[in-house]
């Protein structure tokens, strides 16, 4: 049955859980296919979730000294805020491309929180950020943006973030 089921694209393994993630194959896959969208204009996507960022939380933006006192309106053609907006879908790209190495995933993951947590950032700054970039994907992906690809999202989003909090609580 599952040699049938695969001929039309169906297999029995999507269903299955990583215990590591939390996610299923399925989850995984619509992450991964939703975020081709995303990557296909990194700095652009980036530029998205930053300024999202700061606008909803402006007292954020006094984090990056190289930007910091640039109007908000300035900053999408500020060649350091692109850099840096590159920087953070880049670091989104390393957890998607990571799902099927969840050891991998965390060890990016610890790494880029430790940066943060020495610059003086806080759990609650990443929990921030967490929300924007949920709302921007689903502003960003319009339809695409099904019930199940924003569980799938939040699922991954959840996972990622947690291991950031780890360090956070340490």
């Amino acid at each position: 049955m599952d040699t049938f089921l695969r001929l039309f694209g169906i297999s029995t393994d999507d269903n299955r859980i990583d215990q590591a993630t939390g996610l299923t194959e399925k989850q995984k896959k619509l992450v991964k296919n939703t975020w081709a969208v995303i990557r296909k204009d990194e700095v652009g996507s980036g530029v998205a979730v930053m300024t999202a960022f700061f606008k909803k939380y402006p007292e954020y933006q006094r984090y990056f000294t190289v930007f910091k006192d640039t109007p908000l309106n300035e900053l999408p053609n500020n060649k350091k805020f692109q850099a840096h907006c590159a920087s953070v879908i880049t670091a989104l790209s390393n957890v998607i491309d990571s799902l099927h190495d969840p050891g991998l995933m965390e060890a990016s993951l610890i790494a880029l929180a430790e940066r943060h947590k020495n610059r003086g950032q806080r759990k609650e700054e990443f929990q921030n950020l967490k929300e924007v970039i949920l709302e921007v994907l689903c502003q960003a992906l319009g339809k695409q943006f099904t019930p199940d690809v924003a569980e799938a999202w939040r699922k991954t989003l959840d996972a990622a973030f947690e291991k950031i909090y780890q360090v956070f609580a340490s």
